[in-house]
């Protein structure tokens, strides 16, 4: 599986394009994208690795996390996927027509190449916040940040599903990477150890 990190947006979204090394399959998880100019740089680092854009995956259904996925359907006809308590987020985009999302829920799969990514549903920054989780790595969009969680005063946020959303997250190995929906990677183990909203909480 390879990982490529674009920084998109006012909020500085990690929009992550993950690829199977074999197939050239790929996935575009958030492309929260503001500028032409941003979505070049993806265009560009498709074409020059020759890769299948098959899906687009949301982890939940904030504009930084959403705002580009017209531009990406449009390009690669690339269904797009999101949590079925979130989908009404892709109606509220004015002037942006999307087909009918594929509806996630825990425990759906995202498949491509010989790549697999199950979905968590981790509720409380949205009722519809997911993790993609996978052999080595979990996509924790905003639910978890490096040395941070997400927040939960957002319409839709809720302290209580958070704290349960995270006590899920600590019951996955130590090793495991984190890719976050913004700012800096992380390890689970070193989440599980520094991170104040999990030492204090559990």
């Amino acid at each position: 599986m390879l990982i490529e990190t674009f920084i998109v947006g006012m909020l500085s979204t990690n929009c992550y394009i993950v690829s199977a090394q074999q197939t050239k399959e790929a996935i575009i998880i958030d492309p929260g994208l503001d500028l032409p100019t941003e979505a070049q740089q993806i265009f560009d680092y498709i074409a020059k690795g020759s890769l299948k854009v098959k899906l687009i995956v949301n982890t939940h259904g904030h504009q930084d996390h959403i705002n580009g996925d017209a531009t990406i359907e449009a390009k690669y006809k690339a269904p797009i996927y999101i949590h079925k308590l979130d989908a009404a987020a892709l109606e509220d985009i004015e002037k942006e027509t999307y087909p009918a999302p594929v509806l996630l829920e825990e425990g759906s799969l995202i498949e491509f190449g010989d790549e697999t990514l199950e979905v968590l549903h981790t509720p409380g920054h949205t009722r519809g916040s997911i993790c993609l989780f996978g052999k080595q790595l979990v996509f924790t969009g905003d639910t978890l940040f490096a040395g941070g969680i997400g927040r939960t005063d957002f319409p839709g946020g809720s302290n209580r599903d958070m704290q349960a959303s995270l006590q899920k997250l600590m019951q996955l190995p130590e090793n495991l990477l984190i890719y976050p929906g913004h700012g800096p990677s992380s390890i689970m183990g070193e989440e599980k150890r520094v991170n104040p909203f999990l030492t204090n909480s559990f």
